[in-house]
């Protein structure tokens, strides 16, 4: 499978990835007559909200931070 597929943040989706392959194992004319679109269609929900997850808690790191640079900011009157 692709690289993207072997990271940290997808290990959550190594089941539905793991039959995505074994799907795309059994032969080219089994994926291409769409035998592995439900399998495809699995992967990609996981990974849409694997990186929703990840893509809020950089929003709450970030906006923490931003908050703290505030309130220091505030402090010395700037």
């Amino acid at each position: 499978m692709h690289p993207h597929l072997h990271t940290k943040n997808a290990m959550a989706c190594d089941e539905v990835i793991t039959a995505l392959e074994e799907c795309h194992a059994q032969g080219f004319l089994h994926k291409a007559i769409g035998s592995c679109n439900s399998a495809k269609e699995a992967v990609d929900d996981c990974l849409r909200a694997q990186r929703a997850k990840v893509q809020a808690e950089n929003r709450a790191t970030a906006r923490a931070k931003r908050d703290k640079l505030k309130a220091a900011q505030k402090e010395l009157g700037l």
